[in-house]
């Protein structure tokens, strides 16, 4: 296997290192180093990497290097669980493909008026970038063939896995040919991803990079104690103390996004909510605005936060606590991207159970998260430090002690 740390040592076309060059890219991420020579060699790979290490040009390259720019026929398919994530992998491939212009790619995906796809589809592109479900209507409809597939991604699996379309990726890979080779990248080895690979892979090479520290996210995370209408004032005062420029903020719920960005309009900030009610022109939109720095907060659940890819995140608030520890550090991984430093907030409650459930997060995440409170001044200022699992561990049996003990009443005589 080839043993390179950047894009110049490997064996790549003069058209490739160009537009790679002109990226700016010089040294390899560790997926990139760990992924392209196997993928040149045609092995299929199952790949267990968090989000913001380069994965899509960890397949990219080894996509452009494996076609035929000749074909009429679709020679690369990849699979992504969300239309933002499509747009996004079609993207970065366009800027790989740069000064090949006879390489076509489109991007098939629901809420995006299927004719204009027919006509990409037209044009005999050689990559398509698709949703399962979308990719299943094209297929109904015999306007786009999976018999010349030569190689197969499906990015960010575990996610697209666990939204429901386990079934109709079996249905998509049952199509392809025997002979292509199969590569997944995951940010976690769930079950559903290991059934797949066991089902559909052949002799794979297992990669891993998330134990690595140059591939964790530089994030400082904080935690503010508030409630009720001042918590929506400490997140105002928050971005315009700190000065962010483009910020995130997550609640359980499709109504709480909504309540809140009508909140922080009335407070006079760039805001809007994304939802998965809204059409795609839409989204679109709202995610252009963001990236354009028209938009200064962007409040979202997690469903509908899914697939969005932004690089330059200021800071991560979590408005709400996060009803599951990996949601909390898909919500964080929004920022500190592509080697980036980032920060993050998490407010929660004063009542015991939220504290406790802080506690028990901090535990199991192994997070450093710092306690805030706004002084007199409103300025922010650390607070004491969180208590442990320990602490709340003994309290709990204090109050229990106190709890049983017997009470006595003095009888009095009446009178």
């Amino acid at each position: 296997m080839i043993d390179a740390t950047t894009f110049a040592q490997l064996p790549l076309s003069d058209k490739i290192l160009q537009a790679i060059d002109a990226l700016g890219l010089g040294e390899m991420t560790e997926i990139q180093r760990k992924a392209i020579p196997v993928m040149m060699e045609g092995r299929d790979v199952v790949g267990k990497a968090p989000t913001g290490t380069g994965k899509t040009f960890a397949f990219g390259v080894p996509i452009m290097e494996k076609l035929n720019p000749e074909s009429p026929y679709v020679q690369a398919l990849i699979l992504s669980p969300t239309r933002e994530l499509c747009t996004q992998i079609c993207g970065d491939l366009r800027d790989l493909a740069r000064y090949l212009p006879k390489i076509r790619m489109v991007a098939a995906y629901g809420g995006q008026p299927i004719t204009k796809q027919l006509a990409a589809l037209a044009k005999k592109p050689q990559i398509v970038v698709a949703t399962p479900g979308r990719l299943l209507d094209h297929l109904s409809r015999r306007t786009i063939s999976l018999d010349q597939i030569k190689i197969a991604i499906l990015d960010e699996a575990d996610e697209m896995l666990d939204m429901g379309f386990y079934k109709d990726v079996r249905k998509i890979l049952d199509r392809l040919p025997k002979k292509r080779q199969l590569a997944m990248f995951s940010a976690t080895m769930s079950r559903p991803v290991m059934d797949i690979t066991w089902l559909y892979q052949r002799d794979e090479v297992e990669l891993s990079v998330d134990a690595l520290e140059e591939n964790q996210p530089q994030i400082t995370q904080y935690c503010i104690q508030s409630q009720g209408t001042q918590k929506i004032a400490d997140i105002a005062e928050l971005i315009r103390q700190k000065q962010y420029k483009r910020v995130m903020v997550f609640c359980n719920t499709k109504y709480a996004t909504e309540a809140l960005a009508y909140q922080l309009d009335k407070l006079k900030l760039e805001v809007a909510c994304l939802n998965g009610d809204m059409q795609q022109s839409d989204r679109s939109r709202i995610m252009a605005d963001f990236k354009a720095g028209e938009i200064r907060v962007l409040i979202s659940t997690n469903v509908a936060a899914r697939g969005i890819d932004v690089n330059d995140v200021s800071a991560v608030i979590n408005f709400d606590m996060p009803q599951d520890n990996d949601h909390y550090l898909h919500r964080i991984g929004r920022t500190g991207r592509a080697k980036k430093t980032g920060v993050s907030y998490l407010f929660y409650d004063a009542d015991p159970q939220s504290q406790e459930r802080l506690t028990n997060l901090i535990k199991l995440t192994n997070s450093v998260i710092t306690p805030l409170y706004f002084d007199e001044n409103r300025q922010l200022v650390e607070a004491p430090p969180l208590k442990t699992a320990a602490d709340l561990e003994a309290e709990a049996e204090a109050r229990a002690k106190v709890a049983a003990k017997p009470t006595f009443r003095r009888n009095r005589r009446r009178r």
